[in-house]
């Protein structure tokens, strides 16, 4: 969905425009709107969901076992690569899949500073030292540029971030990587079944973590992760890493985490992966139908065509992102900020050296994003309460500029 450039435009938005939409009511009018409404998912699931637990049960494989590999290959295949290994997050698969690549100590990872702060997490969890670079102002997703102005000698990976649902500009990322023999591990956690012409996410780098964090496209009731790759090396290990380091048929552990992913969890998760297509679809049709009530007065995100967006989030920008917030919440409109402060802003990593590069994009998305519900389960109904009330807002904005 592409963004209106420079900047805001409150002008376009008429009060004819609020007034008529707003009297379109639907029923449930003064009902809460939930920003992820998971109870309506699982209702629909619920005798399948019941089987697999039934299943799960009589079986007795609660940690690994059948369930866990045969999630692993329908996933793999999904993906569009060889192996897929199931961890117990997806903060876990990204520091597993950088162990397993030997990343670690007196190492450097760069990555956008916009983002959740679990990807530089889990750098910091290999050992190794991440370094931050800024995003792209229209898409949120990072700069190659940017992140070629702060490689250096101890670079040893690129960790592209498919935020929002939306694969990166991967031929750019992948072209830098060969040229400074970089590991490209792509952090897929919002991106299930996103594509890139061709190839979904997760076929893209070296190789790729992936979160089952109930919330997502493609969500556990639970925590759980996985890592996809088509590397041999990097499967094996990870699969030794995640299990303490335990190397079958020896009796030998060669250090590791514990971080299996439990039989339950990916049980589970079986009974929603054919369903995900036609989930992302849902949020791809809700997401077109915001952008065409809302592209008048906030900033959206640019939909590349190669890269069609799979709409984790629906995040707009607007400057007076709290106060939106606050008017939303006030009439029963969840919503959430994805994500403030900036990465590099965290206290987790205050002891870092200054970022190399500049970063006005990614602190700007940190002040100005709201990500509004955009759910498979969300209902028309509630989908014309949020734009009524959003446009509430900003009509009114527009009337006090017009009097100034």
């Amino acid at each position: 969905m592409d963004g209106k450039g420079g900047g805001i435009n409150l002008v376009r938005v008429t009060v004819q425009r609020f007034q008529a939409r707003a009297e379109e009511s639907g029923p449930g009018e003064d009902a809460p709107i939930a920003f992820a409404a998971l109870e309506r998912q699982h209702a629909a699931l619920a005798g399948e969901l019941r089987a697999a637990f039934e299943r799960l049960l009589a079986s007795s494989a609660f940690t690994l076992g059948a369930e866990v590999a045969a999630f692993e290959a329908e996933f793999a295949a999904f993906c569009g690569a060889a192996h897929c290994v199931g961890v117990g997050s997806g903060t876990a698969a990204l520091e597993l899949a950088l162990r397993a690549a030997g990343i670690g100590p007196g190492d450097e990872v760069v990555l956008a500073a916009h983002g959740f702060a679990a990807s530089a997490l889990a750098v910091v969890h290999a050992g190794a030292r991440p370094v931050f670079c800024d995003v792209d102002w229209e898409t949120g997703l990072i700069d190659p540029d940017s992140a070629a102005a702060v490689l250096g000698p101890r670079t040893a990976a690129i960790m592209p971030v498919h935020l929002y649902g939306q694969v990166c500009d991967m031929d750019a990322v992948r072209a830098l990587a060969a040229r400074a023999g970089l590991f490209v591990l792509e952090d897929a956690a919002q991106a299930h079944g996103a594509r890139c012409a061709d190839r979904r996410a997760g076929s893209l780098g070296d190789a790729a973590g992936f979160s089952f964090y109930p919330s997502k496209n493609l969500g556990a009731l639970g925590d759980g992760g996985a890592v996809v790759t088509d590397d041999d090396g990097i499967a094996r290990r990870v699969r030794e890493l995640r299990d303490l380091g335990r190397r079958p048929g020896t009796g030998e552990f060669a250090g590791g985490r514990n971080e299996r992913l439990d039989g339950l969890q990916a049980a589970l998760l079986r009974v929603k992966l054919p369903r995900l297509d036609g989930w992302n679809a849902l949020r791809r049709d809700h997401a077109r139908r915001y952008a065409g009530d809302l592209a008048d007065v906030a900033m959206l995100l640019r939909e590349r065509t190669s890269t069609p967006c799979v709409f984790h989030l629906f995040p707009i920008r607007v400057p007076c992102r709290d106060e939106l917030a606050a008017h939303l919440a006030a009439r029963g409109i969840a919503t959430g900020i994805h994500y403030s402060p900036a990465i590099h802003d965290q206290p987790a990593f205050a002891r870092l050296p200054a970022p190399g590069v500049e970063l006005p994009a990614s602190e700007r998305w940190a002040r100005e994003e709201l990500s509004l519900p955009i759910g498979p389960e969300l209902r028309e109904d509630e989908r014309r309460r949020i734009v009524d009330a959003t446009l509430g807002l900003l009509a009114g904005a527009e009337l006090e500029a017009g009097r100034a």
